[in-house]
């Protein structure tokens, strides 16, 4: 197969932003040196660099200030960083079956440590059910952690609606926003978030192996450090440094990453909303095509609110193997996607797909509406065969 029409973007974004590589490049060719680290001025000017793209975010997300947006490898350590160097033993912490295993698997850790761990109802369709969610905030609730979307369902959640019921009741509330930052509006301070954990690979448009954790004031100063060492700063000192960023932040940063994120940062910029528009079209274009091939043996997962939706379509075939499907799908036709159950087990579980699992198909800004057809054309085509067997 010559030709490949690109359908997992909910792992990684395919192709990255314009500008990229040639970032990353840019600052190992002539760049190089570390920041923190030198008394130089080439070290001076790579943390002014470092500093712009903290800025960046900063003002996508609505956050605090520069100074609490922390460089993590990605996601998955933002919210380990958040989790275990908040909760206690003791501790109770709010969450939902939807998440991710980076938000379950912690948890999980940090149940056989004291921590109690309570999961909020959710429909069959993988929609959060947020009444009764304010009687359950009780004064022991130290956090809610919940996705903003869903990367198997691609269900949004109501985070505005359940951050400020957290603001209320005092409660921190951390999110998850690994498919939603850089492709659906993010507002820190409107939502009531206290942490946000993302990955720069995915909306972002930048490279793997970096991401970013932005926290307010008053959860940095709940926070323990879960890794400690150099931060080039208060070096006298044996203890982690008590402010925003070096606290967060020990070792070398992925500087390459960093850069190659301001570059994408750029890129967003400049597109403006209309990068954005496009893709929640892409994305409604996706799910009206798959919905249309419900009647052939097919059942698409998530929300029928198609306008409550990431750019993610998962499908169960019902009459044959899903992980058949997506081979054939890659061998035959060109398309690829990610079978099986997406780190997720909990959302398979309520979405009633597992354990077999679904196929998830995922657009990014760089989709093509034509190539969204041809999928949808090769899914009927291997439906129709499965049907006529």
């Amino acid at each position: 197969m010559d030709k490949t029409i690109y359908l997992d973007n909910a792992a990684t974004s395919l192709p990255k932003a314009p500008g990229v590589g040639a970032a990353m490049a840019d600052y190992l060719e002539h760049g190089g040196c570390n920041i923190g680290r030198g008394g130089y001025q080439r070290a001076w000017d790579a943390a002014g660099g470092v500093l712009a793209v903290r800025e960046k975010l900063c003002a996508l997300v609505n956050g605090p200030d520069p100074r609490n947006v922390c460089f993590t490898p990605g996601a998955t350590y933002g919210l380990n960083f958040l989790l275990h160097g908040l909760l206690r033993p003791g501790d109770k912490v709010l969450t939902s079956p939807m998440e991710h295993n980076a938000v379950l698997r912690p948890l999980e850790q940090l149940k056989s440590r004291g921590v109690e761990v309570e999961y909020l109802p959710c429909t069959d369709r993988g929609e959060l059910l947020p009444d009764g969610l304010a009687e359950r905030l009780t004064e022991d609730v130290r956090a809610v952690v919940l996705t903003h979307a869903s990367n198997v369902s691609g269900t949004l959640f109501p985070i505005g609606q359940v951050g400020a019921l957290c603001r209320e009741r005092g409660s921190f509330f951390l999110v998850d926003g690994a498919q939603t930052l850089g492709a659906v509006p993010v507002d820190m301070a409107a939502m009531g978030i206290d942490g946000l954990a993302f990955p720069g690979h995915k909306g972002l448009l930048g490279p793997q192996g970096i991401g970013g954790l932005v926290v307010t004031d008053a959860l940095a100063a709940e926070l323990e450090p879960l890794v400690s060492g150099g931060t080039g700063s208060l070096s006298e000192s044996l203890s982690m440094p008590p402010f925003l960023p070096d606290r967060l932040e020990p070792g070398t940063l992925n500087l390459p990453g960093i850069f190659g994120l301001g570059a994408a940062l750029d890129y967003l910029a400049e597109q403006g909303e209309a990068l954005r528009e496009r893709e929640r079209k892409l994305s409604r274009h996706l799910w009206y095509r798959m919905k249309e091939l419900e009647e052939d043996g097919l059942r698409v997962l998530g929300t029928d609110d198609c306008f409550n939706r990431a750019g993610v379509v998962s499908v169960d075939f019902l009459r044959t193997d899903n992980g058949e499907m997506a081979f054939r799908l890659e061998r035959e036709y060109g398309v690829l996607t990610r079978v099986g159950l997406h780190c997720a087990p909990l959302a398979h579980r309520t979405l009633g797909t597992f354990p077999q699992g679904a196929v998830r198909f995922s657009v990014g800004p760089f989709t093509t509406f034509a190539e969204i057809d041809t999928a949808a054309g090769a899914v009927e085509a291997l439906l129709t065969e499965a049907r006529n067997r």
